[in-house]
């Protein structure tokens, strides 16, 4: 599975950007989903995943209320819908894929459940 993600820039705190991640192969509804990101001077950190099917997601604390992840397998694409920015927000958000065909998906909140990793896409949030 080869990863591109896209959807970065830089707004004002307060304000949304959608992240896009499209994946190659045939066989993108068999793996779960996650966002992770990773601070200037920090370590990379989990953010949010999905089922393979859709019908669970699961998200750190930090952004709970304010990020959506969602996922059209009809396109083979994951999304991260991004609200109420804040400046602690500002990384280089990368996706990730695991072949999991379950929809418990806590467990998958470390960066080794994962075999795949997108390029990653900046975003930058000013206050």
């Amino acid at each position: 599975v080869r990863l591109q993600a896209s959807g970065g820039g830089s707004v004002q705190a307060g304000g949304s950007l959608r992240l896009s991640c499209a994946a190659s192969g045939r066989t993108f509804s068999s793996y779960a989903m996650g966002w992770f990101r990773q601070a200037p001077g920090k370590e990379r950190a989990f953010v949010a995943v999905i089922s393979w099917s859709g019908s669970t997601t699961y998200y750190v604390n930090s952004v709970k209320g304010r990020f959506t992840i969602s996922r059209d397998n009809a396109k083979n694409t994951v999304y991260l819908e991004m609200n109420s920015l804040k400046p602690d927000d500002t990384a280089v958000y990368y996706c990730a894929a695991t072949a999991w065909t379950s929809n418990v998906v806590v467990s998958l909140v470390g960066r080794e459940s994962y075999d795949y990793w997108g390029q990653g896409t900046l975003v930058t949030v000013s206050s």
